[in-house]
């Protein structure tokens, strides 16, 4: 029970921070955002805060920021139509309300003549008696429908309506956020236990490790292995992994003075299931607020490469779809991660949260980085790709992903059951 809550708690956190980042520079470049949603589905909780409605849906698989103008959800106010409408102490409309008028007995009721809610905001209309009405509307004036109201967009309050820059920029803002997110995990792992350091110096050393048993202490600094310098932790770790249950000649430096210790790895099979030598050392660490920035900054650039590696790789054939790990996938991993200890589910939460950094900037229309790429056509072009031809690309492109989603999710069953 509390792997399942670690692990909505991870997915959680990643959802809603990229969908914070979108959350923030939309509402500071002007746009109304009507709903921030954590999951898909019915609604589980919703609050309204301002303008915004903030939910939790049932489906943990996802999150989206509603912005003004991105879909239909004003009704039409068509010529002819009877509405009621509500005004505030300066005479503006604040209330358009479209049906049960009797709930609203001081809307004042009127026969549409026109209506205008985004550029001049007025309405004009015949009363009872036949009189022609004109009145201003608020530019936060509510439509009640079915007892739901739903706050009008003026156009200078729609994503369409915002610069090239704006729009790109709450775009991007969410990514964005999840590298953020996983620069704050790395950093506050490194803020913690420290900076490894550059040069092989054994940190710890385990209980009933091939390292224990020859004589390797903490403080050790490693200088050669069989004859072979050592002037990293990543040189020394080479040599151990490639010599699986081989006597390593290991020179050590203690205290001043020179030590020679034979060290015979354990054979251990590793991630990728080959059979990797072990010894059982971990790299020590120092204290350094300055260089824990540059660290964190430089392991995010070094998860950040290993996914593009891997997209590439997937691009070029190298790897196929039975390599990718779907939403079960995904789940199960960070279950093994959350087993492991805070640490480990820190580092698996940064190595997430930037994958989806990514994935969201790959030029595919249903994603962000394929509205980037909208943007960028209609920058060179000077006007705006047909929206209709647009929701047709990204209708398909997001059909096409939700089948690829379900395939990688049917090999990620498949594994479960025959593992």
């Amino acid at each position: 029970m509390l792997v399942a809550l670690q692990v909505i708690i991870v997915f959680g956190l990643i959802i809603f921070v990229h969908e914070l980042g979108h959350l923030i520079i939309a509402k500071r470049s002007g746009i109304l955002c009507r709903e921030f949603a954590i999951g898909f589905g019915p609604k589980l909780f919703a609050f309204k805060r301002g303008e915004t409605v903030y939910t939790i849906r049932i489906l943990p698989l996802g999150g989206y920021v509603r912005m003004a103008g991105e879909d239909p959800e004003i009704i039409e106010v068509k010529t002819g139509h009877d509405i009621g409408v509500v005004l505030n102490a300066e005479k503006q409309v604040e209330k358009i309300v479209l049906d049960q008028k009797a709930q609203y007995p001081e809307a004042k009721i009127i026969n549409v003549r026109k209506i205008d809610m985004e550029d001049e905001l007025v309405v004009e209309g015949y009363d009872h008696e036949d009189e022609l009405k004109r009145y201003d509307i608020h530019p936060q004036a509510m439509m009640v429908h079915q007892r739901q109201e739903t706050q009008i967009a003026p156009k200078d309050r729609q994503f369409g309506s915002k610069s090239l820059r704006k729009r790109a920029a709450t775009l991007f803002a969410g990514p964005l956020a999840n590298f953020v997110l996983a620069f704050v995990l790395i950093l506050s792992l490194v803020l913690v236990a420290g900076v490894p350091v550059e040069e092989a110096v054994i940190g710890e050393v385990t209980e009933d490790s091939p390292a224990r048993e020859a004589g390797l202490q903490p403080g050790d600094r490693v200088t050669e292995v069989d004859d072979q310098p050592v002037d990293s932790w990543q040189s020394m770790v080479e040599i151990v992994v490639a010599n699986p249950e081989t006597p390593l000649n290991f020179e050590v430096h203690r205290g001043g003075q020179q030590h020679q210790l034979t060290i015979t790895p354990d054979a251990r099979e590793n991630q990728t299931g080959e059979v990797a030598g072990f010894i059982g050392v971990r790299i020590a660490h120092e204290q350094d607020v300055l260089g824990s920035f540059q660290y964190a900054l430089n392991v995010v650039w070094d998860y950040a490469k290993i996914v593009f590696e891997g997209i590439r790789l997937l691009v070029t054939g190298v790897f196929g779809l039975d390599a990718l790990a779907g939403p079960v996938g995904i789940f199960q991993l960070t279950g093994e991660a959350a087993q492991e200890g805070l640490s480990y589910l820190f580092h698996w939460t940064a190595i997430l949260s930037i994958n989806i950094g990514i994935l969201n900037l790959l030029p595919i229309p249903a994603l962000d980085g394929g509205r980037l790429v909208f943007l960028v056509v209609e920058g060179i072009r000077g006007r705006p790709i047909d929206p209709h031809k647009e929701g047709i690309v990204t209708f398909i492109s997001f059909a096409l992903l939700m089948l690829l989603i379900l395939v990688v999710t049917w090999n990620d069953i498949q594994r479960l059951f025959t593992n």
